[in-house]
């Protein structure tokens, strides 16, 4: 496993942080501490949350004190590794219909990589991404491993209102914005599935998982919005 440090956060908090820069490596190795860290079940230990380059752990002070998380946890990054599947992640493959009113920005994104907006679509969901981190709002998974050509400025003026499910690009990375919202990446597509159901408070993935993006049709969008009830 990579080196990372430690600190406290507030009372009840503990940061481990590591190579602060977006990786594969560094969202592999936060993955796989996170499920160290839950499989130890560490006295005291309430909550973890993964990001690009940390994992933030919270527990109870009247259970714990934060010397012997800590110790716990430096303990968990000795041990043998055997994190493969922790490292890989599952794998989650979202259909996306590209273009047209769901994905407007396409033709934009396309101009500005040089690119045909085939190409651009058969570049976005020809590979995985790494789900670094979930945040923004409720399942917004921020995927590291978008292809460099396809790197795009934000919107000028962001939207104030974007339909659940749509994909966009933003600089760097690309995502899905499971529930309506504002927002300034660029939309190049939507998916039909109901990603985040607020009543359930379930996702169909978690950081540290894998995502890939397949093409469908509208009328395969259609047929799934109506399964889905998000028509």
């Amino acid at each position: 496993m990579l080196p990372f440090t430690v600190c406290p956060v507030g009372d009840t908090g503990l940061l481990a942080s590591f190579e602060q820069r977006i990786a594969q490596s560094v969202g592999a190795a936060v993955a796989a501490l996170n499920t160290r860290v839950a499989a130890a079940a560490i006295p005291g230990v309430v909550e973890t949350v993964p990001a690009f380059a940390s994992l933030l752990i919270f527990y109870d002070p009247l259970v714990t004190e934060y010397d012997a998380v800590a110790d716990a946890v430096q303990k968990l990054a000795q041990a043998p590794s055997s994190d493969t599947a922790a490292e890989e992640g599952r794998l989650v493959e979202i259909p996306v219909c590209y273009g047209g009113a769901f994905g407007p920005d396409l033709p934009f994104v396309a101009e500005h990589a040089g690119l045909t907006e085939k190409e651009v679509i058969e570049l976005h969901a020809g590979r995985e991404y790494r789900i670094y981190m979930l945040g923004f709002l409720p399942g917004f998974p921020y995927l590291g491993g978008l292809d460099e050509r396809l790197f795009t400025p934000r919107l000028a003026s962001p939207r104030t209102a974007i339909p659940a499910g749509s994909v966009g690009i933003g600089g760097e990375q690309t995502g899905v914005y499971p529930i309506a919202s504002p927002g300034g990446w660029q939309l190049i597509g939507r998916t039909p599935l109901k990603l985040f159901d607020p009543s359930a408070g379930r996702l169909p993935y978690a950081a540290g998982d894998r995502i890939r993006f397949c093409p469908i049709t509208q009328d395969e969008f259609d047929a799934i919005a109506q399964k889905e009830g998000t028509v």
